[in-house]
C-alpha cells in the first residue's frame, strides 16, 4: 500500500491545457449542483449536449431515452466510444461544498426524494468533454472517429440496454474500441486497472407479496403482508449463508420495503426491491432461483390469496475487461502518470451496464480514476493506507466528494491518453 499513500500527490505526467480542464471544472459543478434522476437527465443531457457542440462535434440527443452520441469524424480510421453516464441516485447531500446539491426528484414510487450525485457521474461527464475537447483541437494529429456518449439510467442498469434497443451501433457506427472509468475512493490523481472480473453481474428484482388487509385490531381475519415481507427478508439473508458455495462472491441485499399508509391499517399487499449480485453468471442464476421459491412458499405458508409477483427489472453481466486492450491502456497510463499511480483493482461487487456495451466481442478498457485529495486523505482516521481506504466516504455516501482539481486533469488525461494509440493508427 505504499504507492497508494504515496499517490496522494499531486499528479505527473503531460500538462493538461488549462482552459480545457477549466471549462469542464464549470460544467462539473453545475452538474454537481443539478443532478437528475435515471430517466430523469433532461437537463443534464442538453448540459451535456451543448458542451460537444462547443467542442465541435455533431450532436445527437433522445438516444434511449434521454442519451446524448457526440460525433466526430476525421476521416478514415478506427472508431473510438467513450462512454459517460448522466444520471444521479436519491441521496441527500451532506458534503458542505458551495456547489452542494440541494435538488429533489420523483422516485419510482411516485415519492419526491432528495438527488445528489452520489458516484461520480458528473466527474465522469466532465472528463468526457475535456477529452473530447482535447481530441477536436488536436485532430490534425488523428484519423478515425470519435464517438462520445452521454448514457442514461446507469445506476437502475437500464441505459446500456435501451441505447442498443435504439440501435445505437447501427445509426453511430460499431466502434473498434470502448473506453470508460470510474470514480473510486481512490488518492486523486491515481488509475486502477483491473485483472480479470472487475465488476459484478448484477439482477435487479421487483417482488410484491400480496395479503387480505383489514383492521389493525383484528389481525386474525387478515393476512398481513409486512410481518411476511420480513420473514421474507430474514429469510434471504440466510440464503447466500447457507446455500451458496462460500467460494462464490455473493451479495443479496433488500434495498426498499413499503406497504400502506396508515398505522391503523393492514395493507394489501407489500412491495420489495433487491439486487443480486455475483462474479459469474451461473451464482445469480441460483440465487434468483432461491429468491423465486422462497417468496413463493412464504406466501404459500402465510396464505396469501393469490400468487406473489417475482419480477426482473434489469440484468447486467459481470465486467471482464479485454487483456490486451487492457494491459496496453495500462502501459500508456503508467507513462505519463508514472507506475507508482497506477494500481490495481480487486473484482468488486459494485455493478456496471457497461459491459452490455462490449457484447460481442468488441474490446474495451475500463478502470478506476481516484478522487481522493490530499486533505481528505490526511484527515480519513488509520494509521496506515488500507485503515484509511477503510474510512474515507465510498461512492453512493452522501459524503461523497471528488477532488475536482486532482481528479478531473487526471480523468481527461487518461481518456485521451487510452483513445490516441489507436486513433494514431488511422
Amino acid at each position: 500500500m505504499t504507492s497508494v499513500a504515496a499517490s496522494t500527490a499531486r499528479p505527473t505526467g503531460p500538462p493538461v491545457d488549462r482552459e480545457i480542464v477549466a471549462a469542464a471544472a464549470r460544467l462539473y459543478r453545475d452538474l454537481h449542483a443539478h443532478p437528475e434522476l435515471s430517466g430523469a437527465e433532461e437537463r443534464t443531457a442538453a448540459r451535456f449536449a451543448a458542451a460537444l457542440r462547443g467542442a465541435g462535434f455533431q450532436v445527437t440527443t433522445g438516444v434511449g431515452g434521454h442519451g446524448v452520441v457526440g460525433v466526430l469524424r476525421n476521416g478514415a480510421g478506427p472508431t473510438v466510444l467513450i462512454r459517460a453516464e448522466l444520471d444521479a441516485l436519491p441521496v441527500a447531500e451532506e458534503t458542505g461544498l458551495p456547489y452542494a446539491s440541494t435538488a429533489t426528484g420523483v422516485g419510482t414510487d411516485g415519492r419526491t426524494v432528495p438527488v445528489m450525485h452520489a458516484c461520480g457521474h458528473d466527474l465522469h461527464l466532465a472528463a468526457a468533454v475535456g477529452a473530447a475537447a482535447h481530441l477536436a483541437r488536436e485532430r490534425d494529429s488523428w484519423r478515425g472517429t470519435l464517438l462520445i456518449l452521454g448514457q442514461p439510467a446507469e445506476e437502475t442498469l437500464q441505459g446500456a440496454a435501451a441505447l442498443l434497443a435504439d440501435g445505437l451501433y447501427e445509426r453511430f457506427g460499431r466502434p473498434d474500441l470502448l473506453l470508460a472509468q470510474h470514480a473510486a475512493p481512490l488518492p486523486a490523481g491515481m488509475v486502477a486497472h483491473g485483472a480479470g472480473a472487475m465488476t459484478a453481474g448484477c439482477v435487479t428484482v421487483d417482488v410484491t407479496v400480496p395479503g387480505r388487509g383489514g383492521h389493525a385490531a383484528t389481525p386474525h381475519l387478515c393476512v398481513d403482508p409486512v410481518v411476511l415481507a420480513a420473514n421474507i427478508v430474514v429469510q434471504l439473508q440466510a440464503l447466500v449463508a447457507r446455500q451458496i458455495n462460500p467460494a462464490d462472491q455473493v451479495a443479496l441485499t433488500v434495498g426498499t420495503l413499503r406497504a400502506g399508509h396508515h398505522a391503523g391499517v393492514i395493507a394489501d399487499e407489500a412491495a420489495l426491491g433487491l439486487t443480486i449480485r455475483a462474479l459469474r453468471e451461473p451464482a445469480l442464476d441460483r440465487v434468483l432461483d432461491s429468491v423465486t421459491r422462497i417468496v413463493r412458499a412464504a406466501c404459500g405458508a402465510a396464505g396469501s390469496p393469490r400468487e406473489p409477483t417475482v419480477r426482473v427489472v434489469s440484468r447486467t453481466p459481470t465486467y471482464v475487461g479485454d487483456p490486451a486492450v487492457t494491459a496496453r491502456v495500462r502501459d500508456a497510463h503508467a507513462g505519463v502518470f508514472g507506475s507508482e499511480r497506477v494500481g490495481w483493482w480487486p473484482p468488486s461487487l459494485a455493478a456496471e451496464d457497461f459491459p452490455l456495451l462490449a457484447a460481442g466481442g468488441i474490446p474495451s478498457s475500463y478502470w478506476m480514476l481516484g478522487t481522493v485529495g490530499p486533505r481528505q486523505w490526511r484527515r480519513a482516521p488509520g494509521a496506515n493506507a488500507a485503515e484509511k481506504l477503510g474510512n474515507l466516504p465510498t461512492n453512493h455516501s452522501p459524503a461523497f466528494a471528488p477532488s475536482v482539481e486532482l481528479a478531473l486533469p487526471t480523468g481527461v488525461t487518461a481518456l485521451v491518453v487510452a483513445a490516441r494509440p489507436l486513433l494514431a493508427t488511422g
